[in-house]
């Protein structure tokens, strides 16, 4: 029985929660932390956990903690991450991994060091519509892939940004492309590999009380000659999402949709039926998770404790997801094309570079310490 401590409870907590309570048998949640104990204590009461509560994580680091889950701002991500790995913890900590490359490289150091598992949240890989599209794309049925466009599609009002740690690059780290579209850009990292050079442009156009960008545009070219095109938003109404992958063969995406064509004498093109077919008949063939979300990436991380096994999502993982990001904000505020992998002497390889360099659209102007309804959204493609 493996013995849980959610540090920071606020919206996306209860994710963790729920998906830890769906294992009864393996763990059990023993402690809360948030810097506003009313919050840690209404979850205890709302869930019936019987936690202690402090206010401090690091008053807990010396009990006997398992596994940790890291809720907080961006920020905080590294410092928190490396304190537990080095009490001795495993590390759950949510997206993005943390604000920087040299925070990421230290944290994975840490994991290292410690021999404790690191995993960062990317709960939509944990979803039918992900898992699916990526098995799918490994059967090669669609032929090598020419083009992936993501669409990242979110819509968040002006208020959202007055939230405190919110709309900064020295604390949220950055916008919609870091904090929104990072579960889509992580996931067609996952499904393509890295991208060898990064063209972008970012804007903010609806929310005049945030430093960063509420949409940016970016053009990923891969060593193949394959490209990519990510759009990041928040100001996109009805938040509509979707990855959708042109293969050489036939065209898949989730949501799911397949479309194939083969060329007729003249050159154009006729639908290829017995393609789409095949590719329906595959993935409908494909068995359903038994937990999505959070639930799906918890159980992943149990098993990966259990076992030694290295959990689907590490610091590795997570690193390469914030370094495709890295690039596009480097591409975007400088309006150059960007070569990756970046070196750790580039300028948005830290938190102080990405702060001093990356195009600050406006000053942080709100500030709100808490909302008073908790409510969140968490995608279309997250069932």
């Amino acid at each position: 029985m493996l013995n849980i401590a959610i540090i920071g409870t606020g919206a996306i907590s209860d994710a963790h929660i729920d998906g830890y309570l769906r294992f009864p048998d393996r763990c059990k949640i023993t402690a809360l932390c948030d810097l506003y104990p009313d919050k840690a204590e209404a979850k205890n009461r709302k869930y019936g956990l019987n936690a202690t509560v402090a206010t401090d994580y690091k008053e807990l680091l010396h009990d006997d903690i398992d596994l940790v889950s890291i809720c907080l701002p961006p920020y905080e991500h590294a410092r928190a991450a490396i304190d537990w790995l080095h009490a001795g913890s495993h590390v759950l900590v949510e997206k993005p991994m943390a604000s920087s490359l040299e925070e990421c490289d230290r944290m994975i150091e840490a994991a290292r060091q410690s021999g404790k598992t690191l995993s960062v949240v990317a709960q939509n890989r944990f979803t039918n519509p992900i898992m699916k599209l990526k098995r799918m794309l490994d059967t090669g049925l669609a032929g090598p892939i020419l083009h992936a466009q993501v669409d990242s599609f979110w819509w968040r009002g002006h208020c959202y940004y007055d939230l405190w740690w919110r709309g900064t690059w020295e604390k949220e780290g950055g916008g919609c492309t870091l904090n929104h579209a990072v579960h889509h850009i992580d996931a067609l990292i996952w499904m393509t590999g890295r991208p060898e050079r990064i063209q972008a442009m970012m804007s903010n156009g609806a929310h005049d009380n945030a430093e960063v960008e509420d949409l940016s545009v970016a053009l990923l070219r891969y060593p193949n000659g394959s490209l990519a095109q990510v759009t990041s938003s928040v100001v996109h109404h009805g938040e509509e999402q979707q990855l959708v992958f042109q293969g050489e063969q036939a065209r898949i995406s989730a949501p799911w949709k397949v479309r194939a064509s083969r060329s007729t004498p003249n050159g154009f093109p006729e639908t290829n039926e017995t393609l789409e077919q095949k590719l329906l008949e595959t993935y409908e063939a494909l068995p359903d998770l038994t937990h999505q979300g959070h639930a799906g990436q918890i159980d992943d991380v149990l098993n990966a404790i259990e076992t030694g096994q290295a959990p689907l999502i590490d610091g590795h993982s997570g690193r390469a997801t914030l370094e495709t990001i890295a690039a596009i904000y480097k591409a975007a505020s400088t309006g150059e094309s960007v070569s990756l992998p970046l070196a750790s002497d580039d300028p948005f390889y830290t938190r102080e570079g990405v702060r001093t360099n990356a195009i600050r659209f406006y000053e942080k102007s709100g500030h709100v310490e808490n909302f008073a309804d908790p409510s969140i959204t968490v995608g279309t493609l997250s069932e």
